[in-house]
């Protein structure tokens, strides 16, 4: 099997990420501390010395993720708006309209965001 040369660095840092991982997983599986099977009073939850109120496994409202992913989708957007703002002098007319694209596409996912109620907190 003959590789180029210029794959071998991509090779070695895939081999090095799987390797972490792997590592990383049978440490903590092999070095982590152990549960107690039963219901014991030391696995019960326990906050302050405030009596437990229901279960610890509530369902959160979907309302929160996906406030959530919006945030992160729309913070990146943001994010890709430095390297324009700093060379957007050397982007030219090409560039404005590339940023552009850019901005139109988030924003029609936005309007469709907003057509099917996510960001109505009272539904």
């Amino acid at each position: 099997m003959n590789l180029p040369e210029s794959y071998i660095p991509i090779l070695i840092q895939a081999g090095v990420a799987i390797g972490f991982v792997a590592v990383s997983l049978l440490g903590a599986h092999f070095l982590g501390p152990r549960q107690k099977k039963g219901n014991s009073v030391k696995n019960q939850s326990w906050e302050c010395g405030v009596p437990v109120e229901g279960n610890a496994r509530t369902p959160f409202s979907i309302k929160y993720f996906l406030t959530a992913v919006l945030f992160v989708l729309f913070d990146i957007e943001i994010v890709f708006f430095y390297p324009y703002a700093v060379n957007f002098r050397e982007f030219g007319f090409e560039g404005f309209l590339a940023v552009l694209t850019f901005v139109a596409i988030f924003f029609v996912g936005f309007i469709y965001v907003w057509k099917r109620g996510a960001l109505d907190w009272d539904k």
